[in-house]
């Protein structure tokens, strides 16, 4: 494929195809999505868009720090997850909350204290740094208050139509729920309230956390059956030649028993083989590098996306795809599902694994290819 420029402005020319734009146009938005101004030739078809940058999405300002989040509402087709990029200054908090959706979290950078209690009655305190997770079960309340160094993070909801902004605050109840019944339920006298806020605080900024130690608070039912925290950069990772991949689903993550992540890294130059989810849809959040996507659906439909740091992407239902390395340092992503185990599908393992005159009968591909897909390979990179 060859793309033309004119005066270092890309133009949507293939091959002797398209012809120039001379505007109005969005030359910066086309330079970072060049699949999408000159399409490679096998692209084909109609197919919903799969891309989303957080950068686009509403940027919500407190006084404990900021929130956005890419939703149903901003990527239609995205419909079983959904995504909140949260940071918190030092000492923000996010306040005692609870939603009907399970909280599945990756620290991107800093440290935060966390906190829940289970209906049992049993608690949960730790601190948290970058490359850790935690999971919080639907119903389960909780808290979030970053450390000296502020902390920042994605949050990954079990639905698409999820919106932080309609979570149930503590401070929000309170402020809606007469002082006669507060009194009553807590024993005390209603002047007791006569300082309470107003309305909800969202995020708001408090002194520093104590040590961790002196914070704890013994419950008379214990701590809760398993921890809500999940080292994922500690992991030792799957390495192939063309990258890492560290898997955490609830069979090295018990709490986590509604969402399966893959924390990949992909060289540059190399890619996330062809492949698909036999299990649910793809959530993706790409955290460094540059790299496209091609999406296979069926009937002969293909479409190609680029991807950059802080965008979302997606991939519905067992549909065929690679993710390919197109800069010149490491591309690091996160695959998310809403599902309690990772599954997928390897293209090229599932032809090794075909007797050979019925891959040759489809193909007709010659000896060095069926060589190739008989070779040991490990299903998660191609060179």
């Amino acid at each position: 494929m060859t793309q033309t420029t004119v005066h270092d402005v890309p133009q949507p020319i293939r091959d002797g195809h398209g012809g120039t734009d001379t505007g109005p146009r969005n030359t910066q938005m086309d330079i970072q999505n060049p699949n999408i101004l000159v399409p490679p030739k096998e692209d084909a078809g109609t197919l919903p868009n799969m891309k989303f940058s957080f950068s686009q999405a509403h940027m919500r300002l407190d006084e404990g720090g900021w929130a956005r989040e890419v939703t149903q509402r901003e990527l239609p087709i995205a419909t079983t997850l959904a995504g909140v990029n949260m940071k918190l200054k030092p000492g923000g908090i996010r306040e005692l909350h609870w939603h009907k959706q399970s909280e599945w979290a990756y620290v991107l950078e800093g440290s935060c204290r966390i906190s829940a209690v289970d209906q049992e009655g049993r608690n949960f305190l730790e601190d948290v740094s970058a490359g850790d997770l935690w999971f919080f079960p639907q119903g389960i309340p909780h808290h979030i208050q970053a450390l000296a160094d502020g902390v920042e993070f994605l949050l990954v909801f079990d639905d698409g139509e999820f919106s932080e902004n309609n979570t149930f605050q503590v401070t929000d109840w309170f402020a809606h729920t007469p002082r006669s019944v507060l009194a009553k339920n807590f024993g005390v006298s209603e002047e007791d309230f006569s300082a309470m806020p107003t309305s909800e605080l969202y995020m708001f900024t408090r002194p520093l956390p104590p040590a961790l130690d002196t914070d704890r608070i013994v419950s008379p039912t214990g701590d809760v059956p398993r921890s809500f925290k999940h080292n994922l950069d500690s992991m030792t990772p799957v390495r192939t030649s063309g990258g890492t991949a560290r898997i955490v689903d609830s069979t090295n993550f018990a709490a986590s028993t509604t969402t399966s992540a893959a924390l990949v890294e992909i060289d540059p130059g190399a890619i996330r083989e062809l492949h698909w989810h036999p299990n649910n849809d793809e959530w993706q959040y790409y955290i460094s590098g540059r790299g496209r996507m091609g999406v296979f659906a069926n009937s002969g439909h293909n479409r190609t996306f680029d991807y950059q740091a802080g965008d979302v992407g997606y991939v519905p239902f067992a549909t065929g795809h690679y993710i390919e390395n197109t800069g010149d340092t490491p591309l690091k992503m996160l695959e998310m599902f809403q599902a309690p185990t990772f599954e997928d599908v390897s293209l090229c393992q599932w032809m090794a694994l075909t007797p050979s005159e019925t891959v040759r009968g489809h193909l007709n591909v010659n000896d060095r290819v069926m060589e190739s897909l008989r070779k040991d390979k490990q299903a998660i990179f191609r060179p």
